[in-house]
């Protein structure tokens, strides 16, 4: 009799979204009606685990069958009686409904450490987590290591904060720790605000527990006896996990009085945000968690000298503390080794847009664009031309082609216009306009503002209001020159970093795409065909059949002609929705 089968269902939000939790079922379903068990199988179970980074091909299943792999992509409940009557009970996996050479691509040219259980363990089962190496960071830097031996290791492993801004970790922990006070607190910042982007989302639902575990350290080494996770309410799913892997860890006594049979105390609760972007910045959140309006103070000093209350505080993001007993286990050189001379380890990225394999990836810190783009996404979507990359989230800027071969670092990206962020890389191709995309991140950042201060409030505004003149071919001599002005103004005179970065999508455009916004302006077109106002629609007469699909959409009745003979858009009526290109089988209609 064989051993054991395990069947592991992608159940992370896009597996859930996919109907995960329905193929969970199915196959649960399918073992307690053949009784498999008892006739070939000494064990077999089926376990949820998270997010494991290639969400284009959800649901994900693996099969394993005393310990041999074989991964479904696309799975819905009704191919759970083929998998299984085929695979399970025959020994034959289903060929055709197996991952391809793409997936397999996408995961061997990572370097997985934060996301390195996601996708393996159940992520509700804190049984799973301590099985594979869980909390042994926790008890070793607890019971064997001093708050002093403890930041020296985070200095030493050269982790910068992974929220955006790339501060050293360890410096900021040795400064909470220096700081006297009664009363001291840990923040995790699970506020992940940028569109596209599910890095620390994907933690918080796959591997809650490494997260926990590293504010269990923070506070040890800072002397810390409170933590609170702020989670956006927009993630129930985190937040049902984060919550029940809390639950467990009290039941173990890992958080609440004399964790490890130590005389350390340490307990957190989970804070759920209402939303608002810009309480993704410190001093913003830490209002929140008051009970006040998010919005972002004068930082007259840092958040480990006096946060939250006014007491020391220190604060990092999801990713930040998931590296963290990855560190203390293997230490300090074995991390810094993974990454540059002045950023140690990895990182983790979603990278989405017109790129083949979009999902979530994790690399050094110093690899390529290109590595991440057509090593691990397979490059791009209906191999079209690479255009540019936005990084850093909306905040961030435009990365042109001729910059593919740069390393992905925080200097790097800095030198040539952009910003890490939190990592949301969003690719754009050769059918991208610049001018309309740098419009797009900028109605984000506008609508988030805050409003507290004159620069980012109105600055913004006025910058959205030129940006939408010059995409509706209104654009005037000038405008790119006032663009330019505005951007170095919100930058310099902004209170909070969401402001002071949000000219970055404008000012990037404008310093490597300047030609497209002179199209817009002076010529009146868009060079990528993307401005509404500024397309005109044409029908190739050598090409139109006269098959008359074109002519049954037009919702303004602007094209002319009779069946079988080439049709004409009377341009004084068209209305440039597109729906006549759309509808055209022969490609006859033309774009420009």
């Amino acid at each position: 009799m064989d051993k054991e089968i395990v069947i592991k269902v992608c159940t992370g939000t896009g597996g859930v979204a996919s109907g995960g939790e329905k193929v969970l079922s199915a196959f649960q379903d399918a073992i307690a009606a053949t009784g498999i068990e008892a006739t070939f199988y000494e064990k077999c179970t089926t376990k949820k685990v998270g997010c494991r980074g290639f969400c284009s091909k959800d649901v994900l299943v693996d099969i394993l069958i005393n310990g041999e792999k074989t991964t479904y992509k696309h799975v819905k409940v009704d191919m759970v009686p083929r998998i299984f009557d085929e695979h399970i009970v025959k020994g034959n996996p289903v060929a055709e409904w197996t991952v391809e050479d793409d997936y397999y691509t996408f995961h061997e040219k990572q370097q997985k450490v934060v996301l390195s259980h996601c996708g393996e363990i159940d992520p509700e089962d804190i049984d799973a987590y301590i099985a594979v190496g869980g909390y042994e960071a926790a008890r070793k830097a607890i019971l064997s290591m001093s708050p002093e031996e403890i930041v020296d290791a985070v200095k030493k492993s050269n982790l910068r904060g992974r929220g955006g801004a790339g501060f050293p970790t360890g410096l900021k922990w040795e400064l909470g720790l220096r700081i006297r006070s009664d009363i001291k607190f840990v923040i995790c910042n699970g506020d992940e605000g940028d569109p596209g982007a599910f890095m620390d989302r994907s933690v918080m639902e796959g591997d809650p527990h490494s997260v926990i575990e590293g504010m269990i350290i923070c506070a040890k080494a800072t002397g810390s006896r409170r933590g609170y996770i702020y989670v956006r309410a927009e993630y129930p799913l985190a937040v049902k996990r984060l919550q029940l892997a809390i639950d467990m860890c009290h039941k173990q006594k890992f958080l609440g009085k004399k964790i490890f049979g130590s005389d350390f105390d340490f307990d957190l609760s989970i804070f759920q945000g209402a939303g608002a972007f810009v309480c993704g910045e410190a001093t913003a959140l830490m209002r929140s968690i008051e009970g006040k309006r998010g919005m972002p103070s004068p930082k007259m000093w840092r958040s480990a000298e006096k946060g939250l209350w006014d007491k020391p505080t220190v604060l990092n993001n999801v990713e930040t503390f998931a590296n963290i007993p990855r560190i203390i286990l293997k230490g300090a050189s074995w991390y810094r080794n993974l990454g540059t001379e002045r950023s140690g380890g990895t990182k983790v990225f979603s990278i989405t847009g017109k790129v083949k394999n979009t999902g979530l990836v994790e690399v050094p810190l110093g690899v390529s664009l290109r590595h991440i783009i057509y090593d691990i996404g397979g490059g791009i979507e209906g191999d079209k031309t690479f255009k540019a990359i936005q990084t850093g989230g909306p905040s961030g800027g435009c990365i042109p082609a001729e910059h593919l071969d740069i390393e992905v670092d925080y200097e790097s990206l800095a030198q040539v216009g952009s910003i890490m962020g939190s990592g949301g890389m969003v690719v754009l191709d050769e059918t991208s306009c610049m001018v309309n995309t740098a419009k797009f991140f900028l109605e984000f950042t506008q609508e988030e503002s805050c409003g507290k201060c004159t620069p980012c409030r109105i600055g913004t505004k006025r910058m959205l209001e030129i940006l939408g003149r010059i995409t509706r071919g209104k654009g005037r001599d000038g405008d790119i020159e006032l663009l330019e002005e505005l951007g170095r103004y919100i930058r310099a005179a902004s209170l909070c970093g969401l402001g002071m970065t949000a000219p970055n999508p404008v000012l990037s455009t404008l310093r490597y795409f300047r030609h497209e916004y002179e199209a817009h302006i002076k010529e009146k077109r868009c060079p990528a065909a993307v401005c509404r106002d500024l397309i005109t629609y044409t029908i190739h007469e050598e090409i139109c059949k006269g098959c008359g699909a074109c002519k049954k959409v037009c919702p303004a009745d602007a094209i002319r002609g009779t069946r079988k003979t080439p049709h004409k858009i009377d341009q004084s009526l068209c209305v440039k929705c597109g729906t006549c290109f759309d509808a055209c089988k022969f490609k006859s209609i033309m774009k420009a």
